[in-house]
């Protein structure tokens, strides 16, 4: 696995098919690790706490040029259920860039607890995405015989404290400026 998939144990390819308008159509079997929030291990047997099984759909469609995922666990799923959907897709601005809709739904029935367990599943959910974007990023670089390029976060990360310097630097030039005019206006007064 990429070396952003670390959590990733295993990956099956369970079916894939071409269909007669060509999409190509598969499902695979994926074991994570999953450690669960240690408020939660205390209610569970161990051997519950440590692995996932995911199953994902994906659609890859040539004439239209996108691919569609849909993935969502197998087990666990008294517990918790995360179910998301991708769509990626030429950007129509630019056609040498990949755009992606992702969206994910988190639910939970465990009496009592519903709200905490579905509250943790969208804040692993969220740290789980910046993996799953720089090893999906660096497939891409690898496929184009490129070296990974920093991904769009960081790139972002970059670019907004190059911004803050800019106005921290900005800030103090202008406050120069006005100790310089505030000493100039006493020498005239």
């Amino acid at each position: 696995p990429p070396r952003f998939s670390k959590h990733v144990l295993t990956e099956d390819i369970v079916h894939r098919e071409v269909t007669a308008d060509h999409k190509l159509l598969s499902r695979r079997l994926l074991t994570k690790t999953n450690r669960m929030p240690r408020w939660a291990e205390r209610f569970f047997p161990a051997n519950v706490a440590h692995s996932v099984y995911i199953l994902e759909d994906s659609i890859v469609d040539p004439k239209n040029r996108t691919m569609t995922t849909f993935t969502w666990n197998i087990n666990h799923v008294r517990l918790m259920v995360v179910e998301e959907r991708c769509v990626y897709q030429v950007n129509p601005e630019n056609s040498n860039w990949t755009e992606v809709k992702r969206e994910a739904w988190v639910s939970s029935s465990l009496f009592g607890v519903s709200r905490a367990v579905q509250e943790f599943g969208l804040a692993r959910f969220k740290s789980n995405v910046t993996k799953s974007t720089k090893g999906f990023e660096y497939v891409l670089a690898r496929m184009q015989g490129e070296a990974p390029s920093k991904t769009l976060v960081e790139t972002a990360k970059e670019a907004t404290e190059k911004a803050k310097e800019t106005a921290l630097a900005a800030t103090e030039k202008a406050k120069d400026l006005a100790s310089k005019a505030a000493t100039k206006k006493k020498q005239y007064v």
